[in-house]
């Protein structure tokens, strides 16, 4: 069993799985996309609880293949009604899904030989791939004996569409029962993790395919879709023990199981905590042992680890201490359970990534004792391993198409090329384009002869052509093309309902004011609230941020992005709809209005919220995005204070590969500027990295990041915060509504990162998911009871926290090109700023 994970199915098990059910009640994810599909069947299937559509009832999917493909159907080889059927091909299979939420979702194939299907499926031979990654390759089913197969993927689709492709090997035939594609929530599988051997950071997950290869309920029952609300299956670790023996089962009431906050049943339903694998009396001479997993994996492969873990069998706190290992690594030295959660029965998981065992196909996972334990006991409840793509994309060895999906392949890459049949054509199609914008381009040069810099979208009552707009600057003399039919604007709104949803722009449904123009509260006709931000076409700094913003959104999706609904193009107006949030800019709830101040955990989860979306940014899409104009006006909350980064105007694509930075004219706001790119004019994600320490600075302390009616000392908030910083003394200038409500390990860990953000030169700053990594650990501190513990020194950077207090709020966008600071109408302009300009952008005086 090398990354595969093979169920056999018996009658005692099919019994279990349709009797067994949750008693305890939660609140169940309902995943916006969810597909499952009884491919081959002539009517809609039920299995364990969940209904599949037949593949012939196609709306929201698709598929397609390149030759006929046949149905069969069994009903007497096959007990379950999911594998009675399959769609059987000798040429190419594609589905394609339609994707409402991007993000991570499950990819869950079923495949069964049909005995009586009148092919020999047993011999049947395929590859799987997605648009960019290969999930099996040149797979046969000769060694599984006509075994039920069940393979599950994680995949991160960042576009409004997902295919699926199934080509068959070697001109054999090929075979699929049942699909899943089903969106997972986005804080189940985290963007990083520690890394063992060596004990490091391992970020970036998003960009790569995960493939379930184990996934054991310690000491407890088979669990499948009915018992957990992800529909993950959960099986019985007892094969993987290294010694029987040596563990023993322990069990409680499921509804005994107290989740905290951070925590939910999506990570692991309560039945998983609810059981578990413990020395107990176990049946070896020597007391001090420890009880082993063994897993067979594949070894070219590295994987992430994650440990589930609830103190079911103490009866008072910090008795149970325990050391885990992975591999030949301390993975978590003299863990005590209730120390970290607060108490019994709650509880706690823990992430890895780790490669197998030296010269060693399989990955083992022990707990054992720590000496200074009373106890002489260790526990697990819960296991989960997943295989991580390589740098060919590929979960299944050393793919044939490894030349076109390198690790920095853009996202959507033609499965014709995979399959390698229409190359040509696409090649062609490319050239044909890149001709198009090239003759666009010069024929804008030529002709444009007046003085407008803007020219309207046609788009409406032509939206079904490839559309273009050309945007030329007189100053530069380039042109830039953007395809509007590819980049996913969504819907096209109308003038009139533009005007009937913000009553004619109505000036109490005003939201802001900015060099691009205005933004407006509206309400679309089914009553959704949106966000309209209308163009100001006289100005020369909002046309270019509208255009960069198109550029931005039309490839940028994430939780913790705000989202593009439409746009409107109708009478020379240039409008974008976004999704409303409800809660306004960050800003406001720090300081400058009468709004409740928020508690530090909403602070903390703000920050890691904003993080993310940078995060995706900078290491999300084929080339790094520098977003530029960090700072808490751009940082909005939606009706549940989940943060989203917004305004892209100025925005910016990350240097190339063999380049350490991107030369640009500056660009930002006052008291954001990071400092080396200021004085050099020389761009990289680490001054984004510089803004965000700002704006955690500004968080923690309330008041705004320049105040020029300050004394000298305390106007900018980066150089005055870190004087306090390195006395170690940020609790004296943290938010007054905070003192006395902060755990001062979290603030701790919070100043560190800050400070880390704030170093002079970019090379010594963390990287945004770094950044991400310290806060999320701030708010794990922040958690657990502030006199249990101080904080274990085990992430890659220190960081720790800062509170301000409320001033007058002071707006200080701003340009810089060509060395001269230009503004939009509410730029700085007090004499007393520029007095202490140097000072503000050089605080240190470098």
């Amino acid at each position: 069993m090398v990354g595969m994970k093979l169920v056999k199915w018996v009658p005692l098990v099919l019994s279990f799985l349709y009797v067994f059910v949750v008693h305890e009640s939660f609140a169940s994810f309902i995943p916006l996309d969810n597909y499952l599909i009884a491919c081959g069947s002539s009517q809609n299937v039920t299995f364990l609880g969940q209904t599949y559509i037949s593949d012939s009832v196609q709306s929201s999917f698709s598929w397609k293949s390149q030759g006929n493909s046949i149905v069969t159907t069994s009903n007497s080889s096959a007990p379950f009604p999911v594998y009675q059927s399959a769609r059987v091909f000798q040429n190419p299979l594609s589905y394609k899904f339609d994707i409402k939420q991007v993000g991570r979702h499950w990819i869950r194939l079923y495949f069964y030989p049909l005995p009586d299907s009148g092919q020999n499926l047993s011999s049947a031979s395929l590859t799987v791939v997605t648009e960019n990654f290969v999930l099996l390759r040149n797979f046969t089913f000769k060694n599984y004996n006509g075994s039920y197969l069940f393979k599950e993927y994680s995949v991160n689709v960042t576009s409004d569409d997902l295919t699926l492709t199934f080509i068959p090997s070697n001109n054999s035939v090929a075979f699929v029962n049942a699909i899943e594609v089903v969106s997972i929530p986005d804080e189940l599988l985290p963007d990083q993790a520690l890394a063992l051997s060596p004990s490091t950071s391992f970020s970036g997950l998003s960009s790569y395919a995960l493939e379930t290869v184990y996934r054991l309920n310690m000491g407890g029952p088979l669990l499948t879709a009915q018992n957990d609300t992800l529909g993950r299956t959960w099986e019985n670790d007892a094969r993987y023990l290294h010694v029987n023996s040596s563990a023993v089962d322990v069990s409680v009431n499921p509804a005994n199981i107290r989740y905290k906050a951070a925590l939910t049943p999506q990570i692991a339903p309560n039945w998983v905590y609810a059981t578990a694998e413990t020395m107990g009396e176990a049946n070896v001479a020597d007391d001090n042992f420890n009880i082993t997993w063994v897993l067979p994996v594949d070894p070219n492969f590295t994987y992430f680890v994650r440990v589930h873990f609830c103190d079911i069998v103490s009866k008072s706190m910090n008795t149970l201490v325990f050391n885990l290992y992975i591999n030949s690594d301390i993975a978590l030295g003299s863990l005590d359970l209730s120390s970290l959660t607060g108490g019994l029965g709650v509880p706690y998981y823990k992430d890895f990534v780790s490669n197998t065992s030296a010269n060693s196909d399989t990955l083992t996972v022990s707990v054992g004792p720590d000496t200074i334990a009373d106890v002489r006991d260790a526990i697990m409840n819960g296991l989960e391993v997943l295989k991580i793509s390589n740098k060919a994309r590929s979960l299944d060895g050393l793919s044939p198409v490894e030349t076109i999906l390198p690790l920095s392949a853009s996202k959507n890459i033609s499965i014709g090329i995979i399959i390698g049949s229409v190359g040509g054509a696409v090649a062609a199609v490319a050239f044909i384009g890149f001709c198009y914008c090239c003759l666009v381009s010069r024929r804008s040069k030529t002709t444009n002869t007046g003085g407008h810099t803007w020219l309207p979208l046609p788009l409406h009552g032509n939206s079904q052509t490839m559309t273009k707009m050309s945007t030329v600057s007189q100053k530069s003399g380039t042109a830039s093309c953007i395809s509007l039919a590819s980049s996913n604007l969504g819907r096209l709104f109308t003038f009139q309902e533009i005007m009937d949803a913000t009553n004619k722009f109505d000036e109490s449904l005003l939201l802001g004011v900015g060099g691009f123009g205005r933004v407006y509260k509206g309400t679309v006709e089914d009553g959704t609230k949106v966000a309209v931000k209308r163009g100001n076409p006289r100005s020369e700094q909002g046309l270019a941020e509208f255009r960069t913003e198109i550029e931005m959104l039309s490839k940028l999706r994430h939780r913790h992005l705000v989202s593009l609904i439409g746009y409107c193009d109708e009478r020379s107006e240039m409008i974008l709809v976004y999704e409303y949030m409800a809660n306004g800019p960050l800003r406001s709830h720090l300081y400058g209005t009468d709004l409740p101040p928020l508690s530090w955990k909403q602070r903390l989860e703000i920050c890691i919220g904003a993080c993310r979306g940078l995060h995706y940014l900078h290491t999300g899409a084929a080339q790094s995005i520098i977003h530029r104009d960090v700072k808490t006006t751009n940082i909005l909350l939606d009706e549940n204070f989940v943060a989203k980064v917004a305004d892209f105007g100025l925005s910016k694509t990350g240097p190339a590969l063999d380049q350490t930075h991107v030369s640009t004219a500056v660009k930002g706001s006052f008291g954001y500027l990071d400092p080396e790119y200021f004085r050099r004019q020389q761009l990289t994600e680490k001054s984004d990295v510089y803004s965000f320490g700002v704006v955690l600075m500004e968080v923690l302390c309330t008041r705004p990041a320049l105040n020029p009616v300050l004394p000298r000392e305390q106007v900018n908030i980066a150089e005055w915060a870190m004087t306090w910083q390195k006395k170690g003394m940020l609790d004296q200038i943290m938010d007054q509504n905070l003192v006395g409500k902060v755990n001062l390990a979290s603030l701790r860990k919070f100043g560190e990162t800050a400070e880390k953000c704030l170093a002079e030169h970019g090379v010594d700053r963390p990287s945004m998911g770094d950044v991400l990594w310290n806060l999320e650990y701030a708010l794990q501190l922040e958690e657990t009871s502030s006199a249990l513990m101080e904080p274990e020194d085990n992430s890659t950077n220190h960081i720790p926290v800062i509170p301000l207090t409320p001033l007058e709020p002071f707006d200080n966008s701003v340009s810089m090109v060509d060395g001269v600071a230009s503004g939009t109408d509410d730029d700085v302009e007090d004499a007393a700023t520029s007095a202490v300009f140097s000072q503000l952008v050089n605080p240190r005086g470098r």
